[in-house]
């Protein structure tokens, strides 16, 4: 599986690994980032990188920054605002 440019050809593909550190592909989670360019509260969707970082609503987030809201259970929520 893998995600196309603009004409269709590939240009990303996903990784198999769907946990890092206690942190799954989906699960609500927050982060608090207490110093540096990105610091501050974020809340959102994880999703498993290759590296020992998450993706979180664009951001590359270290997991020790990281505390799960909800674990993924097949239904899509929103986030709070």
């Amino acid at each position: 599986m893998c995600r196309t440019d603009a004409y269709g050809f590939p240009s990303r593909h996903r990784c198999r690994a769907t946990t890092c550190l206690g942190c799954a592909t989906g699960d609500m989670s927050e982060a608090r980032i207490p110093a540096g360019k990105h610091a501050g509260h974020h809340v959102g969707r994880l999703t498993i990188r290759q590296r020992a970082s998450v993706h979180l609503n664009g951001l590359d987030v270290h997991p020790k920054y990281l505390t799960v809201i909800h674990t993924k259970d097949g239904y899509a929520y929103s986030t709070p605002v």
